[in-house]
This record gives C-alpha cells, structure tokens and sequence, in this order.
C-alpha cells in the first residue's frame, strides 16, 4: 500500500501554475524569487515558512501547511522556475533509511486466531523511541519499506497483551484519482476544498511471525472506530473518507473486502507526478472506506 500525491506543474491557466494542489500566480512566483535572491543565508525550511505565511497558506486547524510548500517549491526549484539554497545536510528529500537493529528480529510465532488474543491496543507513535521502532518494523517487514508519510498524518503500533502485532500508517490522500473521485462525486473545486477529510492508508503491516486468522480485518475495524477521534484530537477535524491502494497481481485486497472496504477501480499505472505516461509504475488496486453515512453530502458541499 501507498499513497500517490499531488501534480507537478501542471498550468492551471495563463497565469499560474499548480503544484502540490495550490495554484501559484506569476506574482506569488516573483516574489518567491525575490525572498529566496534577498535572503541568501535562509535555510529551505525557514523559506518555506515564511511563504506559507506570505500566502495564507495553512492547514485546517490553521497551522502552517510547510511540508507541501517545501514539495513545491523542490518542484520548482527542479523546473527551473526557481533557485533554491543546497540543503543543509545529507538528507536530501526524506531518503534517509532507519537503521535495522536486533530490536525487530523475529519473535516466537503467535498463532492463536484474533478472537483469542484478546484487547488490541492501538498506541499513538508519539515519541523519538517510538517513531523509530515503527519506521524500523516497516523498512525491514513491508514490501515498500520505510518512506516519511505525507503531510498530515497517525502512525500506530498494535499489540495484544505482550505481543506487537502490526504497524499501520495514515497519511495524505491521493491529489487526483479519478475511480475514487467518480465514487465520490466531486468536482475539481470540491476535492481542492475537501481532500484533507480523504486520509490514506499508507502503511499496514502484520508483523510476520503474527499468524493469527482474521486479525488482519478486525485491526482495521478497530481503526475505522479510532482514527477519527485521534485525527481530531491531533489537527481539529475528522476525516470521512478512508483510501488504500493494493499491488495488483501480488495482493487480492482480502483483509480489506473482509473489513467492508470497496474496491472502486485501478490506479492508471502513473508515478505520483507523471502526467504524460512516460514513466509507467505498477497498477494498484483502489479501496475505499467511508467513515460516516453521509461522507458524499460532506466532500460534494
């Protein structure tokens, strides 16, 4: 499972271009120009702070929306519409890789089937330790491994008693999809106004000396109950819409359809910012989970 994102580039009209779902004017353009030629010492973070607050541009709970300016204006800055300073370290772009450590070695099987192993604890990653032991669990167990999830986002680790059994991750919708927008009913101006109610479920990982029969969708129950209250108590609002996506051809989606998911359609077989075909990746099954009754009157408003 992961999470496609936001279109590069793209002209919105004549004078302006799109990035990160924001259109920028010619103007906001030049003046970002202007911030980044007079400030030479600024760091990149510090830049697109300052944009952010230049713009208007926050998050629903009024925080700075900084990840999706620092995207976009990297963009940018690799389209030549602008000149961003080197980054400061050797982390360029997220692509650093957690270290694995005896902490995620394999442990003794558990194979009691999910009725019989009791309360599942959801714990909310939170802390440094914690983030590092979830960030860990999936580079070294998920198919995908290890990359920073977009913009907001829940990260949780599950356990039964003693036992860790999963790590699952939620982060941005999708920008642009067209089978979940059809199931939807939204317009462009709509999805601009509401995507942030749309979460994904970037990472699910049952950990994988866990052989418990029907954990997989009762963990996801769970997580339809629970995400909505923690993603409120974290940034102000509940989402209503849950997204994942499924390798087609390596996954059948089963724990998904066997939690109520909808399977809506295919991804088109594009990279996140590929708008002209040129770079094909593998196609993805698109499910769905609303997570109120009246998600469609909510989004289409």
């Amino acid at each position: 499972m992961s999470n496609a994102a936001s279109t590069k580039g793209a002209r919105a009209d004549d004078s302006s271009l799109q990035y990160c779902g924001r259109d920028f004017s010619i103007q906001e353009i030049a003046w970002m120009r202007r911030l980044i030629s007079e400030n030479p010492k600024l760091t990149r973070a510090r830049l697109s702070r300052r944009v952010c607050r230049h713009l208007g541009w926050v998050k629903p709970d009024g925080n700075l929306k900084e990840m999706s300016c620092r995207v976009a204006m990297l963009h940018m800055h690799r389209d030549g519409i602008l000149g961003l300073p080197p980054p400061r370290n050797g982390n360029v772009n997220g692509r650093h890789r957690p270290s694995i450590t005896p902490a995620s070695d394999p442990k003794p099987a558990v194979c009691a089937p999910a009725g019989a192993l009791g309360q599942l604890t959801f714990r909310l990653v939170q802390t440094r330790r914690e983030s590092c032991r979830w960030n860990e669990l999936i580079e070294r167990y998920h198919y995908l491994g290890y990359a920073p999830l977009p913009g907001a986002q829940i990260r949780y680790l599950i356990s039964a008693g003693a036992h860790l059994l999963a790590a699952m991750g939620f982060g941005a919708a999708a920008w642009s999809l067209q089978p979940r927008d059809d199931f939807i009913g939204w317009s462009a101006a709509q999805r601009k106004k509401n995507l942030h109610l749309v979460v994904n479920n970037a990472r699910y990982l049952i950990l994988p000396w866990i052989r418990s029969k029907c954990l997989a969708s009762r963990i996801l129950a769970v997580a339809a109950k629970r995400l909505p209250h923690d993603w409120h108590v974290r940034y102000g609002y509940k989402p209503v819409l849950m997204e994942t996506f499924t390798l087609s051809g390596r996954f059948t989606g089963t724990c998904y359809r066997a939690a109520n998911w909808t399977h809506v359609g295919q991804t088109a077989g594009r990279g996140k910012l590929d708008r002209y075909s040129k770079y094909p990746v593998p196609v993805k099954d698109i499910f769905l989970y609303p997570l109120y009754r009246k998600f469609r009157t909510i989004l289409c408003s």
